[in-house]
């Protein structure tokens, strides 16, 4: 469905033209039962003047039959197309919907709101770059809005539009809309989404979708329709890393032989250096080959046709990836599942995992956890059952080619396939952790030094710890961290000094900073630091490490007592004063996402050994502070 133009009309192929060159959007809708769903694309797709007229009067006809708007046309029947949907008033299948403007081309998905069909809603959202999500202003954010915004953002969806919808029944109440948004931002936070906008409206009586509202005089901000037409997702792709999952070999003669596939990420170039994975054979690329003749370049998603300069084994389901920074290659790997069938999913039992082009035999070995949608606690647990997420091992029956979803979705997302009744059953997005190959940690066996932790401790004449200090950036841990180590090697103590920023250059140079590679990350400086404290040392840590679970995780690595917390606690405003790498304001800009502080919530410790307000004492008075616990815990001597 397209926009009245009138160059339709005058010039056909003029309005082609500028049509093929728009950009094109795909976002869902998702939300809650009745929060208004089908009625808010309705009314977008009627005020935008995208509604056909034949379509306008069978929705008329419809209305009186199954309306629920009284004598107003129902412009939910515009998308509910399935009659037991029209009958309850709900939408259960996914729904697509085509249309353009003068700016730009959308593929719009209404998911359904009821829990039972949470499925639908994941299979919609596996495709999106945007997710509208709508929220009655009468009851807030619900359970289902927080299931949805959860599975959104581990489908990697990185912009989101609230959008508080019948604010007609609240009297278009300003606290009302303000006391949703905080709510919802505060929650997104914790999710890790970079970009949230709110917009208050009523879908059913037009205000504030594609016109601005009278009636919302308090708010200044731009309506949906522009929203929708101005926001950037361009740069959420990734043009870095070669990815080329091959679909088939093309082999019309023994003169040819070429590999076709979409690029789920990067570009490729004739004369590029490739890896086929898993194999691990290497070559270059020869020609991109398409209908229109030979390409200079591709790049992600464009669905193209290779020639290798070389003649190396490569077949459907392996992966050409850039030998740089190739893709991870296991027989093992743990994924976040969204479960989607009413047998609960119960480790030890076989499956089929389809990834990017691959499919193979699999066994879930183990649940990690469950994940409760509303607290995002981890709980434990032995199954999950319908619409449930949880942490899980997957044990693959060959080594397959894949990235960490929030690196590169197409080859990091899987479906879960039944082997009896070939239906999908859950789907995965695999995660930075830990993986296990032939020949790695499952068959090496671990063996023990033979000198022991307290003999190298008695050597020195100290009692070896962690010091793990946490805080915003600009909160003054890695001052406090280099004082406090120059206080223990001037009092006689053997000491080493961990830096999570040059870690990150280092052994974590690999990783980004969604929550999985931050988890990743806080687990490899915990490996460093317990193979330190083995050695008899004090390790002294500076790291923001944002999130409890992720400092509880170091602490269960070390033995009781060895783990020292200290909070060095300061104000933001404080902390953005301090900030001399202009990490605050290059976040403020959008330069950078998941900032502490800015983008994500900062999880202060409950209960830390140490507590430093950097805003009232000095740095010699923080050392001497913490000093004093660590002779109260018997590490030093004073």
């Amino acid at each position: 469905m397209s926009h009245a133009s009138e160059l339709i009309e005058t010039d056909i192929e003029t309005y082609l033209k500028q049509h093929e060159q728009k950009d094109l959007l795909r976002f869902i809708t998702c939300g809650s039962v009745d929060d208004g769903k089908s009625t808010f694309i309705g009314r977008l797709l009627h005020d935008s003047a995208l509604v056909y007229e034949d379509q306008l009067a069978a929705v008329q006809r419809d209305s009186s039959r199954y309306g629920t708007t009284g004598d107003e046309v129902d412009l939910a029947l515009l998308v509910d197309g399935l009659q037991s949907e029209r009958e309850q008033g709900i939408t259960i299948d996914v729904a697509y919907r085509y249309f353009s403007t003068d700016r730009r081309k959308f593929i719009i998905a209404d998911t359904p709101g009821h829990e039972q069909y949470t499925r639908n809603m994941a299979t919609g959202a596996s495709t999106a770059q945007l997710a509208v999500i709508l929220v009655d202003a009468r009851s807030g954010i619900q359970v289902q809005t927080r299931r949805h915004s959860y599975i959104c953002s581990l489908l990697g969806i990185r912009h989101v539009l609230l959008a508080v919808n019948k604010m007609d029944l609240v009297d278009w109440d300003q606290t009302t809309f303000e006391a949703i948004r905080t709510d919802y931002e505060s929650f997104a936070r914790r999710l890790g989404i970079p970009n949230v906008r709110c917009v208050p409206l009523s879908a059913l009586k037009g205000d504030n979708v594609v016109r601005r509202s009278n009636n919302l005089h308090w708010y200044d901000g731009p309506t949906f329709m522009e929203l929708l037409e101005t926001i950037e997702v361009k740069a959420d792709r990734n043009l870095d890393d070669l990815r080329l999952p091959i679909q088939t070999v093309v082999r019309p003669s023994h003169e040819f032989r070429g590999f076709a596939g979409t690029l789920a990420a990067g570009i490729a170039r004739p004369g590029d250096p490739v890896v086929a994975l898993p194999a691990g054979t290497q070559s270059h690329i020869e020609r991109i080959v398409t209908h229109d003749g030979d390409l200079d370049y591709a790049f992600a998603p464009q669905s193209v046709t290779i020639t290798l300069t070389d003649e190396i084994d490569v077949s459907r389901g392996m992966l050409l990836s850039s030998p740089k920074r190739p893709a991870t290659v296991a027989d093992a790997l743990d994924a976040r599942v969204v479960w989607m069938a009413e047998q609960p999913l119960l480790p030890g039992r076989q499956y089929d995992i389809k990834l990017a082009t691959a499919t193979v035999p699999a066994v879930i070995e183990q649940i990690h956890h469950r994940i409760d949608v509303n607290t995002l606690e981890n709980c434990p647990t032995d199954s999950l059952e319908l619409n449930e997420i949880g942490l899980c091992r997957v044990q693959l029956s060959a080594p397959v080619a894949f990235d960490p979803y929030d690196e590169i979705a197409d080859t990091g997302a899987f479906i879960i396939i039944d082997r009896i009744s070939l239906h999908t059953v859950g789907a995965g997005m695999a995660t930075r952790q830990a993986t296990e190959t032939p020949g790695t940690e499952k068959d090496v066996p671990r063996r023990q030094p033979l000198l022991t932790k307290t003999q190298r401790a008695g050597q020195k004449g100290q009692r070896p710890c962690t010091i793990w200090l946490t805080g915003l950036s600009g909160s003054g841990k890695s001052t406090l961290a280099n004082a406090l180590e120059q206080a223990l090697f001037r009092r006689g103590y053997h000491s080493y000094l961990i830096d999570a920023g040059n870690i990150r250059h280092g052994l974590s140079h690999d990783l980004g900073f969604s929550r999985d590679a931050r988890a990743e990350n806080i687990r490899r400086i915990a490996e460093t630091a317990t193979m330190f404290v083995d050695a008899g040392l004090i390790v002294v840590c500076a790291s923001l490490s944002p999130y409890r679970d992720d400092r509880e995780m170091v602490r269960e690595r070390l033995e009781p007592g060895e783990m020292i917390e200290v909070h060095v606690d300061a104000p933001v405003e404080l902390c953005r004063e301090r900030d001399s790498d202009d990490i605050y304001s290059r976040a403020d800009a959008g330069e950078i996402h998941g900032l502490p502080g800015v983008d994500i919530t900062y999880e202060a410790p409950a209960k830390p050994e140490v507590h430093i307000d950097s805003s009232a004492i000095d740095v010699d008075e923080s050392v001497e502070k913490i000093l004093q616990v660590l002779k109260e815990k018997g590490v030093i001597r004073l």
